[in-house]
């Protein structure tokens, strides 16, 4: 197998939706039948929590057949433990949602 990606939500949801914000370099690489896609498994509790709150509309189906449209995609779930989310939470880097956050006096 070639080389390992690991694809975050947007890049996920534009792969999904054919979302032409993609750019080439990136549909070339998903469409690389040598290369492992990886999805982490937050990228589903993002997509769930952007759809219920009416942020993502279009994402009715992706939601309720997640699993098989990954499958379907031949996109590898990459599942969290704790001490996946506890290295992640501690790691220094500014992040925008936290900036955000920060900025609205919240968090």
């Amino acid at each position: 197998m070639g080389i390992s990606y690991l694809i975050d939500t947007h890049i996920l949801l534009w792969w999904l939706f054919d979302n032409p914000k993609l750019d080439t370099d990136c549909r070339d690489i998903i469409r690389n039948p040598d290369h492992r896609l990886i999805v982490s498994s937050a990228s589903a509790w993002e997509i769930a929590t952007k759809y219920r709150i009416g942020k993502l509309p279009e994402a009715k189906q992706l939601v309720e057949q997640y699993s098989q449209i990954l499958h379907q995609a031949k996109f590898i779930e990459l599942g969290i433990t704790s001490a996946h989310a506890l290295r992640a939470g501690s790691l220094p880097i500014a992040h925008r949602d936290r900036e955000r956050s920060h900025d609205h006096g919240s968090g």
